[in-house]
C-alpha cells in the first residue's frame, strides 16, 4: 500500500499543479480524449481482480501512466501504449520520479501495437469500441479485457463478469469460446 500511496500523491499534486495553473483534468490526444482515472478505484478494482494472477498488463491510451502504474504493483511487467507525447512523457517523468521499473510507456497509436503478448488489458473507453477496438481485440488479444466505465461496451466479446467500485463499472471480458479454440 505505499508504494501505491506515494503513486497517488505523485499524480495527485501533478493534478493540483493543473488545476492551479487554470488547465482542465483533460485533453484532446489527436486520436481520443484523456481523462485521469481514479487512483482508488483503480488500485481497489485491480485487488478485487487479483490483478497479481496476471503476468503481462496493458493499458491501452494510457494517458499520464497512472494506471499501468498501478498495475505495475501487482503485475510482472506493465505497459502503457499512449498516442500523446506530452502524457507519454508525463508517464516516464512520473515512472522515474517514482520508481516504478517494471513499468514501460510506449508513445504510439495502439492500433499500431501487437496485443498477442499481453494476458491482461485495460481500457477506459473513449469512443464507441465498435469504432476498431473491438475488431483489433478480437483479432490479437490472448487473455482478458478490463474495461473501466459504464460506456462503450463490445457487442462481440463475451462478459465474465462486472462490479462497481464507488459507483463506476468494472466488466472484464474474453474472446468468445470459438475465437479462443487456438489457444
Amino acid at each position: 500500500m505505499d508504494r501505491f500511496n506515494e503513486i497517488k500523491e505523485q499524480y495527485d499534486a501533478y493534478y493540483t499543479s493543473l488545476l492551479k495553473q487554470g488547465r482542465l483534468l483533460a485533453k484532446d490526444t489527436g486520436v481520443g480524449f484523456w481523462g485521469p482515472s481514479v487512483s482508488d478505484e483503480v488500485y481497489a478494482a485491480f485487488k478485487k481482480l487479483k490483478l497479481g494472477n496476471y503476468s503481462n498488463f496493458l493499458d491501452l491510451g494510457s494517458g499520464d501512466g497512472k494506471v499501468a502504474m498501478i498495475a505495475a504493483l501487482f503485475c510482472k511487467q506493465a505497459t502503457g501504449v499512449e498516442y500523446d507525447s506530452m502524457l507519454t512523457g508525463k508517464a516516464m517523468e512520473m515512472k522515474e520520479k517514482i520508481g516504478v521499473y517494471n513499468a514501460h510507456f510506449i508513445n504510439d497509436d495502439f492500433f499500431n501495437h501487437d496485443l498477442s503478448a499481453y494476458d491482461i488489458i485495460f481500457h477506459a473507453p473513449d469512443k464507441p469500441l465498435h469504432r476498431g477496438v473491438e475488431e483489433k481485440l478480437l483479432k490479437e488479444m490472448n487473455g482478458k479485457l478490463i474495461l473501466y466505465g459504464h460506456h462503450f461496451h463490445p457487442t462481440n466479446l463475451r462478459k465474465e463478469k462486472e462490479f462497481t467500485v464507488n459507483g463506476t463499472l468494472v466488466s472484464v471480458y474474453t474472446k468468445p469460446r470459438a475465437d479462443r479454440s487456438h489457444l
